[in-house]
């Protein structure tokens, strides 16, 4: 069986426009609070949702809305949701860190490493009622380590439960660069419970699918879980607004913002400490490198790439269709929420 490389560039793209759209009102001061992005991630949240079916469950994590989105969610409320209003998937209580859709067995929760316990219950659930049927927990590299995500990997390994855990790897624990506080290797941590792990490319949707298609169908099997790890860019940082992506974007700005506070942290009294700060400036200077480093020499665009598996008529008329869809969506947000539309 091989993937259908429309349906999944199809599912990437609507997600790809809806994050964009979330991006645009979230500047325009329409969403508040921190706004976690899941520009990038578009390849493994398609090439896994596609495998997915009635009854499957999906526990994610603050960067919930391209799986909720790949996977065929209603866009109207999801938008609704997002700008506080009543009708929102969650009542507008939930923002983009909270969602629940209970038509696609789907939460998030912003606790970091909390979707792979989660994911758990979703499965025993699965494994007691309905035969056949699976979960999966999305989840980022850093998250690995927290105890909870640890104890879930044990309980479905003892359990044999069919749950699919797919991990996330951009490299990056907030500002963190996640290899200098972690220990090992994620995929030899997963063996060690004795559950399967493989490694994909993340920006290859195809590669995913085909990892997705090999781990959903042991758990479907009741052969227990699977784990992938997939790496893949974190294209807009942390969050909108990131400090460090403003270094690159603003560089002069930003300079002139950060440099004066540095030197004057730098050169405080007791000035004798200066011998112990210079070091810290080092690291947010080697952790800039790093980042600028990224950016210029591994900036992988999974839409791009996925595109390139198609004609160029399919892709247009994908990413017409998608374009319009979200844009509709958001016209008729804003006018139910009486923001009116798209030029207020």
């Amino acid at each position: 069986m091989k993937p259908d490389l429309e349906d999944l560039y199809r599912r990437m793209a609507r997600a790809r426009f809806c994050e964009e759209a979330l991006a645009d009102l979230w500047e325009r001061g329409l969403i508040s609070g921190e706004m976690h992005l899941g520009v990038g991630e578009e390849a493994v949240a398609a090439g896994v949702v596609a495998h997915l079916v009635e009854g499957d469950a999906m526990a994610l994590d603050h960067r919930s809305t391209p799986p909720l989105v790949a996977r065929g969610i209603d866009l109207l409320p999801l938008f609704l949701e997002m700008l506080g209003h009543e009708d929102g998937l969650c009542g507008g209580r939930g923002g983009h860190m909270h969602l629940f859709c209970r038509e696609l067995l789907s939460a998030s929760s912003g606790i970091v490493g909390s979707s792979a316990p989660l994911g758990a219950g979703f499965a025993v659930a699965a494994q007691y009622l309905k035969a056949g049927r699976v979960a999966v927990s999305f989840f980022g590299e850093g998250a690995c380590n927290q105890g909870m995500l640890l104890e879930a990997l044990n309980l479905a390994a003892a359990w044999r439960l069919p749950l699919v855990l797919v991990c996330k790897d951009n490299r990056w624990a907030i500002t963190t660069r996640s290899r200098s506080v972690t220990g090992g290797n994620l995929l030899r941590r997963a063996r060690s419970f004795g559950i399967p792990a493989r490694r994909v490319d993340g920006t290859r949707v195809d590669k995913v699918w085909e990892a997705a298609a090999w781990a959903v169908g042991r758990a479907r099997a009741g052969r227990g879980p699977s784990f992938i790890l997939a790496s893949c860019p974190r294209m807009e940082g942390h969050f909108l607004g990131d400090p460090l992506l403003r270094v690159f974007r603003e560089p002069i700005r930003q300079t002139m913002e950060i440099g004066p506070p540095l030197m004057r942290a730098l050169l405080s009294k007791p000035v004798s400490a200066a011998a112990y700060r210079l070091p810290r400036l080092g690291t947010i200077g080697r952790t800039l490198t790093v980042l600028g480093a990224e950016r210029c020499l591994l900036k992988k665009d999974p839409l791009r790439r996925s595109a390139s598996l198609l004609g160029e008529e399919a892709r247009r008329r994908i990413e017409g269709e998608a374009r319009r869809e979200v844009e509709e969506a958001v016209e008729r947000a804003l006018w139910e929420a009486g923001r009116g539309g798209s030029h207020a």
